[in-house]
């Protein structure tokens, strides 16, 4: 099960990360409380120290965090920002979720 503990650390941050830079858009864009800058950078401290959790090596890491980060930013357009996602929005996180696992989960010798 080391698989779903990978998905579900990528998940966690992919959401700390989206937070982190939702709230502040919320403050520039929508006229929001400036204090929502606290929790947006509580929420990027967070995303930063969660992907510091992976035992796989930081660039490996980084790459396919991408690709769970545009499947949790579709689903934020979806459950959010109340948009339907497109065929193609669900064709396109299938395919970098499955770049994300290839990258994490395929055997390595070293």
């Amino acid at each position: 099960m080391p698989e779903l503990k990978t998905f579900g650390l990528f998940i966690i941050t992919a959401l700390a990360e989206i937070l982190g830079c939702y709230l502040p858009y919320l403050w520039l864009r929508e006229g929001k409380t400036i204090w929502l800058l606290v929790p947006g950078a509580l929420s990027l401290m967070a995303f930063v120290w969660l992907l510091s959790l992976h035992p796989a090596a930081a660039g490996r890491v980084y790459a396919a965090y991408g690709g769970v980060y545009i499947f949790m930013a579709i689903l934020w357009l979806w459950t959010v920002n109340g948009i339907r996602p497109t065929t193609w929005d669900i064709v396109g996180s299938a395919v970098a979720l499955l770049g994300m696992a290839i990258i994490m989960f395929a055997p390595r010798t070293a």
